[in-house]
């Protein structure tokens, strides 16, 4: 019998290297059947907090293995999800009231979606129902998800498919949609989404939007105010605000969620990634009690008929708890300043460089766009910049001419400074 072979992600087996094969994680490296060492400048896709096999979380999972696998959330509940539901009450913003488990971001976006769209036909107001979201965006590869993320490589393969959206202007800084300079702009692109709104408001149900740092667009950071404005005009004009928190959530932006930095409070988060440490799926929509309350009464169609066979699984709930445990109990934020602080000294060193556009970084997330002839997610320097950085023992995926630094928050200072070394010496090869 023929073994099958894996279908890896973003993967173009007649183009690309083959998959590395990882033997062990810990701390923030990686190491290779064959003996190499892999600083995980990435966190595995934007996953990995606290470092590979942090003794907190393991040793949850193992205690959990013990006492229950799994069971079905649909009629029943147990002590992980109850602990985890408690302990975000603890960090995400006050207000947000409710939370429903999914598996990942894709799915914790879609949720959304369709709890904003339902609110409204709950709420008598059916006509509502019309989604606007962003230039640039990015929210998963499922199709909702792929319905508000801006049109890409991702998407262009199944647009006759998609349901359409309302695309706003995004800050987009470096490439400013309203030809402003950001020294001197009242961040008028978001007059923009104000216009659209004021337009189509009663036909609109929700905004969504990544606050501050738009991930898979190319590490696009945002002016705070700019997200203060878009919570504002939802305001003005009662749409529901969808915060997509899936990357930016759980201290990645120095805070310990984007919207933070704005005091914008939405009505519906979205968070995945690493909210486990990264170490297991899990995906998680938060709702105000405004969103909860119109689902509830005594007529069946008021139901959220919305489940995942793993929703709210133990072992993944196990991990989470002994996640948000680290924050309460380890010097998070510090090490959170320390990389912010490296990432400062060396983006301002980098920014001279003649092969650098620009430079963006908040908080643990830092990025260089390089000047290229064929700019986007498909540039061709993206993998000569892939297997530049994989010879000098660093794991980083540039998003096509943006190359990007995300690392666990237990990385060593040595350690990053050769990833920035790297880069450094990387601007010299294009």
């Amino acid at each position: 019998m023929t073994p099958l072979e894996i279908w890896h992600p973003f993967h173009q087996p007649a183009a690309d290297p083959p998959p590395l094969r990882i033997a062990r994680g810990e701390g923030a490296c990686l190491y290779t059947e064959d003996g190499r060492r892999l600083i995980d400048a990435i966190s595995s896709w934007w996953t990995n907090l606290h470092g590979h096999n942090h003794p907190r979380i393991m040793g949850a999972i193992a205690r959990q293995t013990r006492r229950l696998d799994h069971v079905l959330l649909a009629g029943c509940t147990h002590q992980p999800a109850e602990a985890l539901a408690a302990g975000l009450g603890r960090f995400l913003p006050r207000g947000l009231a409710h939370v429903f488990f999914s598996d990942d971001g894709s799915t914790a976006v879609e949720v959304a979606l369709k709890m904003a769209v339902q609110f409204w036909r709950n709420s008598g107001r059916p006509e509502k129902r019309k989604i606007v979201a962003l230039e640039n965006g990015y929210h998963g590869d499922t199709f909702g998800a792929m319905s508000v993320g801006d049109d890409s490589v991702f998407t262009e393969a199944f647009g006759p498919l998609l349901f359409p959206v309302e695309r706003a202007h995004s800050a987009y800084c470096h490439r400013c949609p309203v030809g402003q300079q950001r020294a001197t702009c009242q961040i008028d692109c978001a007059d923009h989404l104000a216009a659209i709104l004021e337009r189509i408001h009663q036909e609109t149900a929700a905004v969504i939007a990544e606050p501050l740092v738009q991930g898979a667009g190319g590490m696009i950071v945002h002016p705070a105010e700019f997200l203060a404005k878009i919570r504002a005009a939802c305001s003005r004009y009662d749409v529901l605000l969808i915060a997509d928190e899936v990357f930016t959530g759980f201290g990645r932006t120095g805070r310990m969620f984007a919207c933070e930095h704005a005091g914008a409070l939405p009505d519906l988060m979205c968070l995945s990634k690493g909210i486990t440490g990264g170490v297991l799926p899990l995906g998680a929509t938060a709702a105000t009690e405004r969103i909860y309350q119109a689902f509830l009464g005594p007529e069946p169609d008021r139901t959220f008929y919305h489940g995942h066979s793993f929703t709210g699984n133990p072992i993944a709930c196990a991990a989470a708890v002994a996640n948000l445990e680290i924050f309460e109990t380890e010097p998070v934020f510090q090490r959170i300043e320390a990389i912010a602080a490296i990432h400062r000294d060396r983006l301002a060193a980098l920014a001279k460089h003649p092969a650098v556009a620009d430079v963006r970084q908040l908080g643990t997330i830092a990025a260089i766009e390089i000047a290229a002839e064929d700019p986007g997610y498909t540039s061709s320097l993206k993998p000569r910049l892939y297997r530049f950085y994989l010879e000098r023992g660093i794991l980083l995926r540039p998003l096509g001419n943006v190359v990007y630094v995300v690392p666990p928050y237990a990385i060593e200072p040595d350690d990053l400074q050769r990833v920035w070394d790297a880069i450094a010496a990387s601007l010299d090869f294009v």
